[in-house]
């Protein structure tokens, strides 16, 4: 499951030496201690992936690739990189940016990307608000959501990610006519997302039936968490809402 930013969790709360080592990306939000390969792809592969947001966004995230291409689509908290990967491999000119603040999660996708030698992923490993505030208006083909943090608590869920002022920014960079697509097995939050954005003038909801929610779309990759959710009995929305406009 992905989501909001947690604290490191090593024991002692404390980044080892080992990470310390690799920047200030290490040791924030971390869990397993990652093995030396998935470090050297931390600090070798995903320099020349990541995205820089510190400066002005490109008129055309396309040039973020090495080569044409004919769409660019954003995954929110990619987790394992499983949903990721599968559509990069499956839309091969289409560019795709993962936004994962998991160093874990980042590790995990990397070394897909190398295994499979993937061309058309770039990532980001921080915040995804800011992410949305730096992509110009009307450049995205699809946003996906998929099993993030439902931060459960009452008190936590102006944490959540879907809020009034996120669907905005979402409805700013998606194209018209361009999907926003959300998963989650916990009931609470689907109700939450469908609210949110029914009440926004920017988008509509494509169900016509209960089946297109209640299964998943044609050519859903299922992620691990995904997995199991349902082997313990938890059933998932798949929400899909279109850009107006």
């Amino acid at each position: 499951m992905s989501g909001a930013p947690f604290e490191p969790d090593d024991g002692d709360g404390l980044p080892d030496a080992a990470d310390r080592r690799h920047g200030s990306f290490f040791g924030r939000r971390k869990g397993h201690r990652l093995r030396a390969h998935q470090l050297d792809l931390i600090e070798q592969l995903l320099p020349r992936l990541a995205l820089d947001i510190s400066g002005a966004s490109p008129a055309d995230l396309a040039e973020l690739f090495d080569r044409p291409l004919d769409a660019v689509r954003l995954e929110i908290g990619f987790g394992g990189g499983e949903h990721l990967v599968a559509e990069a491999l499956s839309f091969p000119d289409t560019g795709f940016i993962g936004c994962e603040p998991y160093v874990n999660g980042m590790a995990k996708v990397l070394t897909q990307i190398e295994a499979r030698n993937i061309t058309n992923i770039r990532l980001f490993a921080g915040d995804a608000a800011e992410l949305l505030a730096w992509v110009p208006p009307g450049s995205l083909a699809r946003i996906d959501l998929i099993h993030p943090d439902p931060w459960p608590k009452r008190r936590h869920w102006k944490r959540r990610f879907v809020q009034d002022a996120t669907v905005a920014a979402m409805a700013r960079v998606l194209k018209p006519s361009a999907e926003f697509r959300f998963v989650s097995d916990i009931d609470d939050y689907g109700t939450w997302t469908l609210a949110h954005l029914l009440r926004s003038p920017d988008f509509e909801w494509t169900a016509q039936c209960a089946s297109d929610w209640q299964l998943p779309w044609p050519g859903y990759t299922m992620t691990r968490y995904g997995r199991k959710a349902e082997r313990e009995g938890r059933k998932a929305a798949y929400l899909r809402f279109r850009r107006v406009g």
